[in-house]
């Protein structure tokens, strides 16, 4: 069974970059028809997906997050992280890293983590 871990800081402060990574147990981020996401959840509202990095470490965006988020891999860990760069409050959220087997088929999901952004 695939297992995912979000790791990074709990607080980041407005302008600053939001970075994550997502551990991957039971299964590798190269395995075909594997795709990679990052979702999120501000309080009291719905899911939103941010993007995704496929098997082959091909990128893909949600428009309206595209100018100032970024998904990379490292297959040697293999862990896939995220960058949200200029972040503000409305930034705050539940943070998951999601496998999907085959697209958009959301299977498996980390447990989340709260990211605050805050001065």
């Amino acid at each position: 069974q695939v297992q995912l871990q979000e790791s990074g800081p709990g607080l980041v402060k407005p302008s600053q970059t939001l970075s994550l990574t997502c551990t991957v147990s039971g299964g590798s981020i190269t395995t075909t028809y594997y795709y990679w996401s990052w979702i999120r959840q501000p309080p009291g509202k719905g899911l939103e997906w941010m993007g995704a990095i496929t098997y082959g470490g091909s990128t893909f965006y949600s428009p309206s997050l595209k100018s100032h988020t970024s998904i990379s891999r490292d297959t040697s860990k293999n862990q896939f992280s995220l960058q949200l760069s200029s972040v503000t409050p409305e930034d705050t959220a539940v943070y998951y890293c999601v496998r999907a087997a085959g697209w958009p088929h959301f299977v498996d999901w980390g447990q989340g983590t709260q990211v605050t952004v805050s001065s």
